[in-house]
């Protein structure tokens, strides 16, 4: 037992112990305190390594500082070794009365669990808890897959619990966490580098590949190939390529098995697909529908893909031809999601538009391209938003060193001010 308790003290915030912190995520710690001082069950979810943990920390240390005693403070990382004697809910629970037991807290207990889809039976603790009238509790959990609430928890629950999805640093906390200048320059060192939180206190290009290359294994293995027991591991992997090198671009299924036929690689519809859904459950990847903007209606079909970080493009597969237009409209996708935008690629006619992002009652029409350079370029990017007939906002975004002035409506945004737009 005290092995046990030994394990909490050293990461809790008792006796005046600060777990590290990293950098303050205020966006996100403001967002998620707006919810507290309810019985909401707050789940944050999002890809390995994005900073989950960390914002975790960050909200009990606020808490701490907003007058909470410290010692109504639980937290547990089920990613860490030493809280590996926690395999199920009993066990949880058997800590939690141990805790109790030695620091005696008054009044309520503030519970924060770090990957709690590592404990079996989760479940069952966070309902028991969340609920439980004789003892009052607020609990905050993590976790790395976004399937984690679509079972029994979202039925037991029904409702009462809030959820957050956690990305990689926005280009604002990138120059925060710099001290770079918000200009064209550091966006491009931006979007040639990556945003996963650790990165940033990283020596080399060496050393961030070899991280990279560790969460791409990790997650494929431990969340994916050993979680459904994938029968071809290697195909599995060259999906995920298939998926880092075609970001941004229309891809259909059948394009993939195809592609995966032409280069000697057996496998059928259904498995190319399953095998998609799993990526995406880690958040590695995300899915954009087609929207038919006419028809206000989703097209089944072809959809776009993007990358929730693109240090895995960066650091892993740089060889294959892969534009920096490509890579822009990945980040302009990443900042309207972080914006809380549900994502759709719009189709009008015989014209695409890259996005329709609505957020309540705000909708906008967005094109991403790297530079508007001459005329035709012009012509071609502002083409597709001039044939949509109705008054929504209409918007390109580019890297152009100059904001050109609107043209029939249609604004444009350098791709460093956007997030002020949105």
């Amino acid at each position: 037992m005290e092995d046990k308790f030994s394990a909490l003290e050293k990461f809790n915030f008792w006796n005046g112990n600060v777990p590290e912190l990293g950098f303050a995520r205020k966006d996100y710690t403001d967002r998620i305190f707006d919810y507290t001082g309810n019985k909401l069950v707050k789940v944050l979810v999002g890809q390995r390594r994005a900073g989950k943990s960390y914002i975790l920390r960050q909200i009990a240390d606020r808490l701490i500082k907003s007058g909470v005693d410290s010692r109504n403070i639980f937290y547990i990382n089920k990613e860490f070794i030493d809280f590996d004697f926690i395999n199920d809910y009993r066990e949880l629970e058997s800590v939690l009365k141990l805790y109790k037991e030695k620091l005696r807290p008054e009044e309520k207990v503030w519970l924060f669990i770090d990957e709690i889809q590592n404990i079996d039976g989760w479940e069952h603790f966070v309902n028991s808890y969340s609920q439980n009238f004789t003892d009052v509790h607020e609990i905050f959990i993590s976790g790395s897959n976004s399937k984690m609430l679509s079972g029994e928890l979202a039925t037991l629950l029904s409702g009462r619990y809030v959820n957050f999805e956690i990305f990689p640093f926005s280009y604002n906390e990138y120059i925060g966490i710099t001290n770079k200048e918000q200009v064209k320059q550091s966006y491009i060192e931006y979007m040639e580098s990556g945003a996963l939180p650790e990165l940033f206190v990283l020596p080399n290009d060496e050393t961030k590949r070899n991280y990279i290359s560790a969460i791409k294994d990790t997650v494929l293995l431990r969340d994916i190939i050993q979680r459904h027991s994938i029968k071809d591991p290697k195909l599995l992997e060259d999906i995920f390529i298939y998926l880092v090198n075609n970001a941004s671009n229309l891809v259909s299924i059948t394009n993939i098995v195809n592609y995966m036929k032409s280069s000697g690689r057996k496998t059928t519809y259904d498995t190319v697909s399953n095998y998609i859904g799993y990526i995406e459950d880690t958040f590695l990847v995300h899915r954009a529908e087609r929207y038919d903007i006419r028809g206000k209606e989703t097209i089944s079909g072809n959809n776009k893909y993007y990358i929730n970080d693109l240090s895995f493009k960066n650091y892993l597969y740089p060889g294959f031809g892969y534009g920096i237009g490509y890579k822009l409209e990945n980040l302009v996708y990443l900042e309207l999601r972080r914006a809380g935008y549900e994502i759709y690629v719009g189709a009008m006619r015989d014209k695409e538009i890259d996005f329709v992002a609505k957020k309540s009652d705000r909708v906008i029409y967005l094109q991403s391209t790297y530079l508007l350079v001459d005329e035709q370029t012009i012509r071609r990017e502002y083409s597709p938003l001039e044939t949509i007939p109705d008054n929504y906002e209409k918007v390109v975004v580019s890297l152009d060193d100059i904001s050109l002035p609107s043209n029939n409506g249609i604004r444009h945004i350098q791709a460093w001010k956007l997030r002020e737009f949105l």
